[in-house]
């Protein structure tokens, strides 16, 4: 059993984070190769899969965990019809963030004791989004949004996958939030059911779009083709120009990935449309 000090840096409970997306590992993975980060794939429900990230970029960049898995859920989100939940802690906070589309993120924040400091009214809104009940789920959020003395932030976030299992969460027990990247990534990758995700380069990348897209990511990726692909492909570009010089600018890792991720995205999907052109 690890010990509580092996759970923890020199100021607190190491950094660490898990991105939960609405679609089966399949879907996931093609489009998840684009952040360029070493991460572990496996199934967390019947309809739901978790990346869990090596976590370079906190790890060794210095970036904030928070902005680092806030940018990946964001560019995860807009380039797929499925939504994306980030769950991230490290020594002071913990929280969520809800990514879908190019609607604007939802998310919650605790102090490390626990101490709520989002707006209850985002609760709401996730609730909503995710597709909870309105009145017994949306209750049991609120209670998360509550202060409690006996809950610190790492219980709060156990709170809300339990909340989750009623939409099919089920994020296997060793994957537990609050543990650090590197446990959780090493408990991943021994799953039997556990996919490396790793960056494969261009060429590479854009073969496997037209092997999978098809079959597992549905005509309306930019990869597959056709007017409406290419719509979102040229609108991916457009959103990830700004936004990565906006991270570049800012020296902001998540952005810069989000961005870079939406810019490669569309380009290879535009790249696509020319390469394999649709009747």
């Amino acid at each position: 059993m690890p010990t509580e000090a092996g759970r923890t840096g020199p100021a607190g409970p190491a950094p660490g984070a898990l991105l939960l997306c609405r679609a089966v590992p399949g879907a996931v993975a093609p489009v998840a190769r684009l952040l360029r980060e070493p991460m572990q794939l496996v199934r967390a429900g019947d309809d739901w899969s978790v990346l869990v990230p090596e976590g370079g970029p906190w790890r060794d960049g210095g970036e904030p965990v928070d902005r680092v898995v806030t940018g990946w859920a964001t560019a995860l989100a807009v380039g797929t019809p499925w939504p994306v939940l980030a769950l991230w802690w490290d020594a002071d906070h913990a929280g969520f963030l809800l990514a879908s589309g190019f609607r604007r993120p939802v998310g919650f924040d605790w102090l490390g004791s626990g101490v709520p400091v989002g707006e209850d009214e985002a609760m709401r809104t996730f609730a909503a989004r995710v597709g909870l009940d309105p009145v017994l789920d949306v209750q049991a959020l609120d209670e998360l949004a509550k202060p409690d003395s006996a809950a610190d932030a790492r219980t709060r976030l156990r709170g809300l996958l339990a909340v989750l299992a009623r939409v099919g969460v089920s994020l296997p027990p060793e994957l537990a939030p609050g543990e650090p990247a590197d446990r959780l990534r090493k408990a991943a990758a021994l799953r039997p059911d556990s996919l490396p995700v790793a960056w494969p380069g261009g060429r590479e990348a854009v073969g496997e779009r037209h092997t999978v897209g098809h079959s597992r990511l549905g005509p309306w990726m930019p990869w597959t083709g056709g007017p409406r692909a290419r719509a979102l492909a040229l609108a991916q570009v457009a959103a990830g120009v700004p936004l990565l010089a906006w991270g570049l600018r800012r020296r902001n890792g998540g952005w810069v990935a989000a961005g870079g991720l939406l810019l490669a995205n569309g380009t290879l999907g535009l790249a696509y449309g020319l390469t394999y052109p649709r009747d």
